[in-house]
C-alpha cells in the first residue's frame, strides 16, 4: 500500500511510522509542517514538508501521490491552550481534517486512520468509568470538541461514500519513548505529565507542578490512564490490517483499561530516577476532568490488539531514558 502518514514528525506519528518501516512492506510518506515535529524522527519513508492549511498544496499532494491509506495526526494538542484559543483548534484539527476527508474522497483514498482522543468524552460521571466506544460523549475543552467534530465528519462521510471506510482510535493519556531508544518526545515546552516529570527529575525544570489536589479521587489527583507510545503505535498497525480485512468503519479506545493519579506517576518518576523533584500545588486548570480511563475490550476483541509493555515504571524509565539522550 502506498500510505501518507500527515504529522509523522510528531511524537506519536514518528513511532507510528517506525513500526510500519519495520514490520511491513509498505510504501510510506511522511507531510509534517515541523512546527511541532522533528525531521530527524522520521526514520523511513519519504518526507514533504507542507502544512495542511494550503489547500491547494495538499489537493496536489494528494492527486500525485495516489495512496491506498491516510493515517492522520497532524493536529494541535494542548489543552489549556485550546481554552484559550479555540479557533486555532477549530481551524487546524477541525477544518483542515474535513478538507484532508474531502482530498481523499477525490482521490480514491478508501482507508482513513484517525488520531482521536479520550479528551472526546468529557467529565464522565463516576458510574460511566471506565468509558466505553459508546458512552455519551460531552467534550469539556475545544481540544476534545475539535476531534469530535472530525469524527462526525468522518462518519458521514463514510455513509455517504460506501468504498471510504475509516478508524477513529480514542487515545488516552500517551508516554514513553521507543524501548530500543531510537526516538521519542523531543517536544518543547511539553505538557504531558510523564515527560515534564522526566524534566524535572533530570533539573530540566527547577520544580513539577500538580493542577488542583481537590478531584473527588482517593488523593485528591486526576486519574489517567496512560498508555506506552509503542503500543499505541501497534493499535494503528492493527487498525490498518482490520481496515482491509473488513473494509468496515468504526471507534476505538486505546488504553490499558486502569489508572494512577498524578500523584502516583510522579512518585513512580522519583523511584525510577533515584531524584525526589520538587512538586508544588497549584490551582486547577480549566478542562481537566477527573477521571478519565478506558475499556478497551472493543479493540481486544475485535483487532486482536494485544499490550506489550502495560507498565508504569516501564513507561516513566523509557521516558527518562529518552530524556537523558535529548
Amino acid at each position: 500500500m502506498n500510505i501518507l502518514v500527515t504529522g509523522g514528525a510528531g511524537y506519536i506519528g514518528s513511532h507510528v511510522v517506525k513500526q510500519l518501516g519495520e514490520q511491513t512492506s509498505h510504501n510510506i510518506t511522511v507531510l509534517d509542517n515541523l512546527v511541532t515535529g522533528f525531521r530527524e524522527a522520521v526514520l523511513y519513508g519519504d518526507f514533504i514538508e507542507a502544512d495542511l492549511s494550503d489547500f491547494d498544496q495538499i489537493a496536489k499532494i494528494m492527486r500525485e501521490g495516489k495512496y491506498d491509506a491516510v493515517i492522520h495526526f497532524a493536529a494541535s494538542l494542548v489543552v489549556p491552550e485550546s481554552v484559550s484559543n479555540p479557533l486555532k483548534y477549530y481551524l487546524n484539527n477541525t477544518a483542515n481534517t474535513a478538507n484532508l476527508i474531502k482530498q481523499c474522497v477525490e482521490n480514491g483514498v478508501k482507508n482513513f486512520i484517525f488520531s482521536s482522543t479520550a479528551a472526546t468524552y468529557g467529565e464522565p460521571a463516576p458510574d460511566e468509568v471506565p468509558v466505553t466506544e459508546e458512552s455519551r460523549t460531552a467534550p469539556i475543552n475545544p481540544y476534545g470538541s475539535s476531534k469530535l467534530m472530525s469524527e462526525t465528519v468522518l462518519k458521514d462521510t463514510a455513509f455517504a461514500y460506501e468504498d471510504f471506510n475509516y478508524i477513529a482510535l480514542r487515545y488516552f493519556n500517551v508516554a514513553g519513548a521507543s524501548v530500543d531508544g531510537k526516538i521519542g518526545q523531543s517536544t518543547k515546552d511539553a505538557t504531558l505529565l510523564i515527560k515534564v516529570a522526566a524534566e524535572a527529575a533530570l533539573g530540566k525544570r527547577e520544580k513539577m507542578y500538580i493542577f488542583g489536589d481537590d478531584y473527588p479521587t482517593p488523593d485528591g489527583t486526576c486519574i489517567r490512564d496512560y498508555i506506552h507510545v509503542e503500543d499505541l503505535a501497534a493499535a494503528h498497525i492493527k487498525a490498518l490490517d482490520y481496515l482491509q480485512e473488513k473494509e468496515k468503519s468504526g471507534v476505538f479506545n486505546c488504553g490499558y483499561g486502569h489508572g494512577f493519579s498524578v500523584k502516583e506517576v510522579l512518585e513512580t518518576m522519583k523511584k525510577v530516577s533515584g531524584v525526589d523533584f520538587p512538586v508544588e500545588i497549584k490551582e486547577r486548570r480549566p478542562g481537566d476532568p477527573a477521571i478519565l480511563i478506558s475499556d478497551n475490550t472493543k479493540i481486544r476483541e475485535e483487532m486482536g490488539w494485544t499490550p506489550q509493555y502495560d507498565d508504569l515504571e516501564l513507561i516513566c524509565k523509557t521516558g527518562l531514558e529518552w530524556e537523558k539522550k535529548i
